[in-house]
């Protein structure tokens, strides 16, 4: 399972990316819309965890790319906002099949990671 996360907080990225590595993933964490754009063009992902509010860029921008770039790519949307809680998200992105919480507990997150993945 190759994953992407995209978390402009590099600390609550890294506490996921470890969780994801002791379940066997490959996970690739960028903070930005540029890393993420980059890491899109280089590898496969089959999930992608993607910060709804980045500090650099568009989340959108990343899941649209992502949709045109890599079609086959779910996303996990998470925030610490109650923007889009309406979850008029999976209106906007064709890819997104979940929407969670920021404090989700990484053992949660990293099931549904899992989860999605292996639906692909």
């Amino acid at each position: 399972m190759n994953v992407l996360i995209v978390e402009s907080n590099p600390d609550l990225g890294r506490v996921w990316k470890r969780h994801l590595e002791r379940q066997g993933a490959e996970v690739t964490l960028v903070t930005g819309q540029e890393a993420a754009i980059l890491a899109l063009y280089g590898a496969d992902f089959d999930i992608i965890v993607l910060d709804l509010v980045l500090e650099a860029g568009s989340a959108l921008a990343v899941a649209d790319f992502a949709s045109y770039r890599r079609p086959e790519a779910r996303v996990i949307f998470v925030t610490n906002t109650t923007f889009f809680s309406d979850g008029s998200i999976f209106a906007h992105s064709p890819n997104a099949c979940a929407y969670v919480q920021s404090g989700t507990p990484p053992e949660d997150l990293a099931a549904m990671v899992e989860h999605y993945a292996a639906g692909r």
